[in-house]
């Protein structure tokens, strides 16, 4: 498992989705996950210390794990099949450790409450993980380098290939603010 990181939420200018975009600790590789505007919105209110009126669901979620005296130790994002991600909440519950399926959405929107580790398996991350020119925002192939010693780009094809439905989406984000993060 790799442990990652929220870097940012984004909107596509193009059908309006959201994507969350998580990074490595260790490395600049990114993982696009879509995700829905509820999801989206409440992991946003909660990275950004919004005060809401009354709990959000994940609040609510988050209040009854605690009241049953069970603790999250982490989430992982541990598949992706057919385009479709998948999670798992690692629960600590009478000494034992148990695993529950949970979209990665809402894994992340317990996540950020309850300020566990987010991880994802490496094989996910061989799968969808991708890399960013630090000049053009555009994926480029880790360790490959043009004549000259730029980093290789990925062409349409390859791109294609490794992301199938993300490919789209991630090209209609609006990167230029990618490194501008929130402190």
């Amino acid at each position: 498992m790799i442990e990652m990181s929220i870097d940012s939420i984004r909107v596509s200018l193009m059908n309006y989705q959201r994507v969350v975009i998580l990074k490595e600790k260790e490395s600049e590789r990114y993982l696009p996950i879509w995700i829905g505007p509820a999801e989206a919105d409440a992991i946003a209110v909660k990275l950004q210390g919004v005060t809401v009126p009354r709990p959000l669901t994940h609040d609510l979620l988050r209040s009854v794990i605690d009241t049953l005296g069970v603790t999250i130790d982490y989430i992982v994002v541990n598949d992706l099949k057919n385009d479709t991600f998948f999670a798992k909440l690692v629960l600590s519950v009478d000494g034992n450790q148990v695993e529950v399926d949970s979209r990665p959405s809402d894994a992340l929107a317990l996540a950020v409450r309850a300020e566990v580790p987010i991880y994802a398996e490496e094989a996910v991350l061989d799968k969808a993980g991708i890399y960013l020119d630090s000049e053009t925002g555009k994926p480029v192939v880790e360790g490959e380098k043009e004549p000259g010693g730029k980093e290789k780009r990925v062409n349409d094809e390859e791109m294609k290939k490794k992301m199938s439905a993300f490919y789209d989406f991630i090209n209609t984000l609006d990167l230029d603010d990618f490194d501008k993060r929130k402190s």
